[in-house]
């Protein structure tokens, strides 16, 4: 029977409250329903599958997974951590638990847009990946599309070729001499000289096939100074940081500081080397000179290929409005929308700024202003100019003298360093680890 509250006084209702809210909690606490029921990995059958997505490069610290604490978060820590919450992988077992393994590295900043991973999630039905990943992922990350694969694919060595793409504009910039060193890069070459040497990793073959390098222009009809392009660059595997060193040349020789034959020379590692190269008469550059490498935001991996017979990529898509792909579809479509707004936004502070500040001295290309590193004007002051070469993404390395690449300090042989970090760092390791030379 309901007790009569309203003839209660105020410390009885109090008291009365009490009562029922340590009744509650007694409850709650031995109730054998507040624990969740385990998830037994064990007992679901597992299938090899690999799957494509994309992410923003600048978001993240790089996209192998790190066993320390990083300024970001990893690319690959986050998407295991998807699978973990969609309980297709054991999370104690880490990434060789579930047999992961990646095409290849992209640095911090570098971004993808068909990156592939392969792994063994537990499952016992074929599931809607792309879908229940990519709710669990952040926008930066998207799934794109998943394939069944053999159990003895590899998503790293089953891989016919990698395609980078880098986007610059052509401000200052010669194309057609850059499209002139590019042309070199074609076929096998000792590429020691164009990527970032690490004795770490204890690589003594530099060899790499280079199967096409092309610059485009972005949108052919536009013709303005500003007009954005794309350098292709397709290759069976890539060296450490290789396309943005390659690049960093490059734009040495759209500006006309160094000439397209650049590219050769740096590729003249030998004497053997030379005799397939087309100048006659080339140094040889068995040591690398010193210069930056190119901006990291522009350089996207743009696509992993694989055989035929090695995937069939797949989507959630089941061809209604409402369906998985019509929403990735959208959230790219939405993301994309808003950068249009802001290079509307940012150009409109441009233009604001030029209404007040006139533009520096154009030095570059030689081709088009008739000038040479020699015959640069100085200031009214007598100043020599200082010059800005670009480094890719708006960002330029100035000086007012420019040392062409032969002339400048040259780092040890490779040979060299490698038996030094042999002896020294490399004595702590009993074990070498097999070198990863797909890192952008």
């Amino acid at each position: 029977m309901t007790p009569n509250y309203d003839s209660w006084s105020k410390n009885e209702l109090i008291a009365r409250l009490r009562e029922l809210e340590a009744k509650k909690h007694a409850k709650s606490t031995h109730s054998p329903t507040s624990s969740k029921k385990p998830f037994h990995f064990s007992s679901h059958p597992k299938r090899k599958i690999a799957i494509k997505f994309c992410y923003s490069g600048w978001e993240y610290n790089g996209l192998a997974y790190q066993n320390g604490p990083t300024p970001l978060p990893t690319v690959e820590d986050v998407l295991f951590k998807a699978f973990v919450k969609a309980r297709l992988v054991d999370e104690t077992g880490g990434l060789d638990g579930c047999g992961w393994e990646k095409c290849g590295r992209t640095d911090r900043g570098v971004s993808a847009a068909g990156q592939v991973v392969s792994l063994w999630p537990s499952t016992k039905h074929e599931l809607r990946y792309v879908s229940v990943l990519n709710r669990l992922l952040p926008p930066t990350i998207r799934v794109l599309a998943w394939s069944p694969i053999s159990p003895d694919f590899s998503a790293r060595f089953n891989c016919k070729h990698r395609h980078y793409k880098y986007f610059f504009t052509s401000n200052g910039l010669d194309v057609s001499l850059m499209q002139s060193a590019a042309n070199r890069l074609v076929g096998e070459h000792d590429f020691r000289n164009l990527c970032k040497l690490d004795p770490g990793k204890q690589i003594t073959n530099f060899h790499r096939c280079v199967m096409r390098a092309q610059i485009n222009p972005l949108r052919p009809e536009s013709d303005d100074d500003n007009q954005v392009y794309v350098f292709d660059l397709v290759g069976s595997a890539f060296l450490y940081h290789q396309v943005r060193h390659i690049m960093a040349v490059l734009f040495l020789v759209g500006t006309g500081v160094e000439q397209p034959s650049i590219i050769s020379a740096l590729m003249n590692v030998s004497h053997t080397e030379s005799n397939s190269l087309p100048e006659s008469e080339l140094p040889l550059v068995d040591r690398k000179p010193e210069y930056q490498m190119a901006d990291a935001l522009p350089l996207m991996l743009w696509d992993c290929a694989y055989a035929d017979s090695d995937v069939t990529w797949q989507t959630d898509g089941d061809g209604t409005e409402n369906g998985a792909g019509s929403d990735l579809y959208r959230q790219l479509h939405s993301i994309h929308q808003r950068s249009l707004i802001h290079t509307v936004l940012d150009e409109h502070f441009f233009t604001a700024a030029t209404r007040y500040h006139s533009p520096p001295p154009q030095y570059f290309p030689f081709s088009r202003t008739g000038l040479t590193i020699h015959t640069l004007p100085r200031s009214t002051l007598g100043r020599e100019p200082v010059l800005g070469v670009p480094l890719g993404a708006g960002m330029y390395k100035r000086s007012a003298k420019y040392t062409p690449l032969l002339e400048r300090k040259r780092l040890d042989h490779v040979d060299v360093a490698n038996e030094r970090w042999r002896i020294g760092r490399g004595s702590k390791y009993s074990k070498q680890k097999t070198p990863d030379d797909e890192i952008e």
